[in-house]
């Protein structure tokens, strides 16, 4: 479907929430124009999220291997879009950058979101949807290095199982 039935509409602001993620030797990190937290970006009604996130990344880091949208949410008056854009190692530079540590996931009801999300489980499902796509999609398994998806594939799997910390399952 490319448009809305008559009668039906949408409106309101919508933003995109972008975490820059890069190989760091066997782990992977966060970085970008603000450092490890996310970068967000006010989307008009005009434009396509992707082809924003793709351009800005561009311009203000360098063109990333991959750009994807993994999750959306309500959050601060807004439809927030979350992506990740993976880049190269050599595009970091001088931005900070702070290694990504493992998260539970944020759960709701069958039929309700959940009341809280932090940014490391918008992360933790960013990432889990990345490995599950390195696996599943012909286009980003052929961006993506060994290393990229070896480190990945780790994500397809819960928390608990990858965490000497235990605690429920995801």
């Amino acid at each position: 479907m490319t448009r809305f039935p008559d009668g039906f509409d949408v409106q309101g602001p919508v933003q995109a929430e972008v975490f820059v993620v890069w190989l760091a030797g066997d782990h992977l990190e966060l970085t970008g124009p603000c450092g490890a937290a996310p970068w967000l970006i006010e989307l008009a009604a005009d434009e396509h999220p992707v082809d924003v996130v793709t351009r800005i990344v561009s311009d203000e880091v360098g063109v990333p291997l991959l750009v994807h949208s993994t999750s959306w949410r309500r959050d601060r008056e807004a439809v927030v879009l979350s992506f990740v854009a993976m880049i190269d190692r050599r595009l970091v530079g001088s931005m900070a950058s702070l290694p990504i540590e493992r998260a539970t996931l944020a759960r709701g009801e069958a039929t309700a979101a959940p009341q809280d999300i932090a940014t490391t489980q918008v992360v933790e499902h960013g990432l889990r949807h990345m490995a599950w796509l390195a696996e599943d999609d012909p286009v980003v398994a052929a961006v993506l290095s060994s290393e990229w998806r070896t480190l990945l594939s780790t994500y397809a799997q819960s928390r608990s199982a990858t965490s000497a910390e235990g605690g429920s399952r995801d």
